[in-house]
């Protein structure tokens, strides 16, 4: 199994032992970046996102421990491998107790240097499939109802600040329970894969976001969209589902935007929001099935501005 593919950022101040991190870096695959001291390292640090930093532990206007001392405290998802001359002054024991996920000596060996590389990058490829797991449903790929907490917090707070319109799309597979009497839970189970490939599809990747809510419901965080694009985007996936022509079931989609009200708080916006859009669902469900209901509450709100 080959190895994951690293951005690394190297810190020395000896421009000789720069160059020949950088070689081996490029030799064993991965991206890097140079910095000549910490003070270098701090601005590239801002600028780039890095896997991991290798740094040297002497050098002038901020040392390796210092380095490390900050990375830990602000970039806790950074690994820091530490690489420092016999004449030590910094023991193991200090650096990892500052932060660092691993120590090698000069002058180094190169396969030592690439294999502890690759351990701290299988460690990183390992905690990112664990992370996805905790926030993914395991049936349909999309994020679990946990990380819709969390996430419609960040992004109701990201559309105020940024004054763009943010919709909630809630929508829930019409007659599943006849469908898994009829059929059996395997069926269903394959109705609500399904449902989830559809809304992938038709939603932008990094901008929107899809949610098994739980059961047979889910949730779409539309961002930076007219009232008209949140419905046509609803329409979307009550169409596509359409196209697969599946007996005794539909989309139903209830569509609320998020209204900010300074005299609540930003968690009881969000519960309200979640609310509106639960009732148009419920609308959506008894007249008629299959269709898109929107939150009246919107057209109140902006004739209200």
């Amino acid at each position: 199994m080959s190895e994951p593919h690293m951005k690394i950022l190297l810190v020395d101040d000896d421009p000789a032992i720069l160059e020949v991190l950088a070689d081996l870096m490029a030799i064993f695959g991965h991206e890097y970046v140079t910095a000549r001291d910490g003070i270098e390292a701090l601005e590239k640090l801002r600028q780039n996102f890095f896997h991991i930093v290798l740094t040297d532990m002497m050098m002038p206007n901020m040392d390796g421990m210092g380095l490390v001392k900050y990375i830990n405290a602000n970039y806790p998802n950074i690994k820091v491998m530490v690489v420092t001359g016999y004449d030590r002054t910094f023991t193991y024991t200090d650096v990892i107790r500052a932060g660092a996920s691993d120590f090698i000596s000069k002058p180094f060996n190169t396969d030592e240097l690439e294999a502890k590389i690759n351990r701290i990058a299988r460690e990183l490829e390992l905690l990112n499939q664990l992370e996805f797991l905790s926030i993914s449903d395991g049936l349909t790929g999309l994020y679990n109802r946990r990380h819709f907490d969390t996430k419609i917090f960040e992004e109701a707070r990201r559309a105020h600040r940024q004054n763009h319109d943010l919709f909630l799309a809630t929508i829930d597979v019409d007659n599943l329970k006849e469908i898994n009497d009829k059929y059996g839970h395997l069926a269903g189970d394959k109705l609500l894969k399904s449902v989830g490939d559809i809304i992938k599809h038709c939603i932008r990747e990094n901008v929107d976001w899809p949610f098994r809510y739980g059961g047979d419901e889910f949730c779409v965080i539309l961002t930076q969209v007219s009232l008209e694009q949140a419905i046509a985007t609803s329409e979307r996936f009550i169409q596509s589902f359409s196209e697969k022509k599946l007996p005794l079931t539909g989309l139903s989609i209830g569509l609320a935007q998020f209204i900010r009200s300074k005299d609540a708080k930003w968690t009881e916006n969000i519960a309200d929001l979640v609310k509106r859009s639960d009732n148009a669902l419920y609308k959506a469900k008894h007249t008629g099935r299959n269709r898109v209901v929107v939150d009246n509450k919107h057209n109140e709100h902006h004739a209200g501005e």
